[in-house]
């Protein structure tokens, strides 16, 4: 065996350059660690301030017909979260619409699951239990393909309105529309409303 293979056997093997080696490396982690979580202090703010700005802009447009809009905050009932749950997807904030101070239907903030990664919507459902508009909040859909639903492309998202749990449920290719190659996109969108019928339904 030559004194080369030797020598790297032996520096392969030696204690301390093993210890070297992983205080390197935490040292390493630790430091990259806390840059990730200074980036994050720094963006939150920003990135949940424009998720709230982006949230109020879809809780107008579902509801655009209203001439002094409010919309308060509601408690979410377990039930509520059950039945989203049961549509297949999740019930994260229900508001109720006024319109001069009188109630006129409820907006729900509804997260389903797209092509490449959550679909949080808006959905405003009238006091009939009729849907009155949707609007996307916030996506992760490819962009020329999945984005052409998510910005309402040829009136993808319009087709919604009017429905009811009468209607449910909404299927892609049986009574919903998809824009072509992006039909898990469109289903996303789809499954959305459905939980927020399916929710309007237990309110009642």
């Amino acid at each position: 065996m030559s004194n080369e293979v030797k020598t790297k056997e032996k520096v392969d093997m030696d204690p301390k350059y093993i210890i070297k080696l992983t205080v390197t490396l935490f040292v390493t982690c630790v430091v990259v660690a806390g840059l990730l979580g200074l980036v994050n202090s720094v963006t939150a703010g920003r990135i949940e301030q424009i998720n709230i700005e982006n949230t109020n802009k879809a809780l107008t447009a579902v509801f655009e017909g209203a001439s002094a809009p409010e919309f308060p905050e509601m408690e979410i009932a377990d039930d509520l979260k059950a039945a989203a749950a049961s549509a297949g997807a999740t019930l994260q904030n229900v508001y109720e619409a006024k319109d001069g101070g009188e109630t006129i239907g409820h907006a729900l903030k509804i997260v389903a699951s797209g092509s490449q990664g959550n679909i949080e919507m808006i959905v405003g459902v009238d006091g009939e239990g009729a849907v009155t508009g949707v609007s996307i909040v916030k996506n992760s859909e490819t962009a020329g393909i999945g984005s052409k639903v998510m910005e309402n492309e040829n009136g993808v998202l319009d087709q919604f309105i009017g429905k009811s749990a009468a209607d449910s449920p909404l299927t892609v290719g049986k009574n919903v529309d998809a824009i072509s190659g992006a039909t898990v996109s469109s289903r996303g969108v789809t499954t959305g409303v459905n939980a927020a019928l399916a929710v309007a339904g237990v309110m009642g």
